[in-house]
Order: structure tokens, then sequence, then C-alpha cells
């Protein structure tokens, strides 16, 4: 399949990070997009070691290679590249994962606004009726968030919040970052062994 992963300004870039090295593992085409804000929230949460006036293509070098990206063949394409041909139903893009999914891109995927690539590439596979999920990550939920998370859904969008579970019994950050990346794999029913299942410990 070809993949396009969006990475928005919500707080958890850790969540693409490891949703990009887990889709690397498999077979697929993967590219991502990297917005403005999860450029911002990547400074501060992933701790880079690039210098504050760093451009965004260092930054996303920075993050690419402490989640083991380098060299893995994804994909970069800018939010301003509105000519890309994901931006277009003919590119026959087979998903999109907006993963962290910010309140923010929400309601633009929602209402049908399309300021960047990300919001583009969503209202894309919703039109074409092919799979979009979203991984919402914000807490406590208003009812602006509930009703744009239900519009969404009702458009045909799936969603993954960014809930973790624990019956896995798990150890470290990572642990619980992957649980919620194996459930966003299983819903385009891409194969993984990232989490372990219920019943399936030890």
């Amino acid at each position: 399949m070809k993949i396009f992963v969006g990475i928005s300004g919500a707080s958890g870039s850790i969540y693409g990070g490891r949703l990009l090295k887990a889709l690397t593992r498999t077979e697929n085409e993967v590219t991502a997009c990297v917005s403005d804000g999860a450029i911002e929230v990547m400074r501060y949460e992933e701790r880079l070691s690039v210098p504050a006036s760093a451009s965004r293509d260092s930054v996303i070098d920075d993050f690419f290679e402490i989640h083991g990206l380098s060299g893995s063949g994804v994909g970069i394409v800018g939010p301003e590249d509105m000519a890309s041909a994901f931006a277009s139903g003919s590119s026959m893009a087979s998903a999109a994962i907006i993963c962290p999914c910010s309140m923010s891109t929400l309601a633009a995927v929602a209402t049908g606004i399309t300021r960047n690539l990300i919001h583009r590439v969503a209202d894309v596979m919703l039109k074409e009726y092919r799979p979009l999920v979203l991984v919402p990550r914000e807490t406590p939920l208003s009812e602006i968030h509930l009703r744009n998370m239900l519009r969404v859904r009702s458009a045909g969008a799936l969603l993954v919040p960014a809930m973790p579970g624990f019956y896995h019994h798990p150890q470290t950050v990572e642990d619980l970052v992957d649980f919620v990346v194996g459930k966003v794999l299983d819903t385009l029913e891409i194969n993984n062994e990232i989490f372990e299942r219920w019943k399936e410990q030890g």
C-alpha cells in the first residue's frame, strides 16, 4: 500500500515517530508530512540536539535519527506542497494516517478546510472513500472536540485515540506508545506484533 502519514502539532510526536518506524518494517510505501506545529512540538518533546534556529529540515532529520528512520526510505513532503500527488484523488494513495492529530487538525478535517497538505489529504481520503485514520491526542475533551470526532466518524474516518491499555503490563513509555501504534496498524489490517495482545502474556 501507499500510505501517507501526517504528523500534526498535538503533544505526542513520539506516536508519529514510532508509527513510521513500525511501517518501515512492512512492505508499504510510506510518505511523511510534518506540520509547522509538529516541528515545534518535536523541538520540545523529543529534546532534539539541533539549535533553536535550525531549519525544519534539520529538525526532521534529527527526529528521524532519534527514531531510527534515517535511510529508511520514508519519503518526506512539506505541508505547504499543495501540488503534491497526494493532494489529488488520482494519486491512488491507499490510506492516510494523522498521528498525532491535533484538535485544530481535527476541526479542519471535520469542516473540510484545507489549509495545508495534511488537511487536503484527509479531505481526499474521505471523498474517495479510502481509509483515513486519525489519532487524536487531547485531554480533557470539550463538546466541540467530541462533535468534531463524531462528524469525521460519520464522514468515514476511523478514530484511534491515543489511549494506551495497561493489560499488557507496560514497562516503558515506548510500550505505551506501541500499544496505540499497534491499534492503528490493526485498523488498516496491517499485520504486526508491536504489542502484546489480550491473554498473549506469559
